[in-house]
């Protein structure tokens, strides 16, 4: 095989269309967009199932382990949620900052 622009060019097209990273499979096309409101709906599903959990453990239904896992959860969820916030709002100001 030579090493011809058509022949690179090619063989970039054919990777980019089957070599896709763990966890970037294709999901659509809704773009971006789409992705923050997939990651939003699922951080609100995970604070909701913590809260659901620490209802049914004050009622004695669920386990304490399960309430604490739970609960755990949707702690995370919710420290990533505004660390992701924090860092948008940062990007904001220095958007704000630059010179025209």
């Amino acid at each position: 095989m030579s090493l011809s622009l058509q022949n690179v060019a090619a063989t970039y097209a054919a990777m980019q269309k089957t070599a896709v990273s763990p966890g970037m499979e294709a999901r659509g096309t809704g773009g971006f967009a789409s992705l923050v409101q997939d990651a939003a709906q699922g951080s609100v599903k995970a604070l909701q199932q913590g809260e659901a959990a620490s209802v049914l453990g004050l009622s004695g239904k669920l386990d304490l382990s399960q309430v604490v896992t739970a609960v755990s959860n949707a702690e995370v969820t919710l420290q990533a949620a505004v660390a992701v916030r924090d860092k948008v709002v940062q990007s904001y100001l220095e958007i704000l900052r630059m010179p025209i």
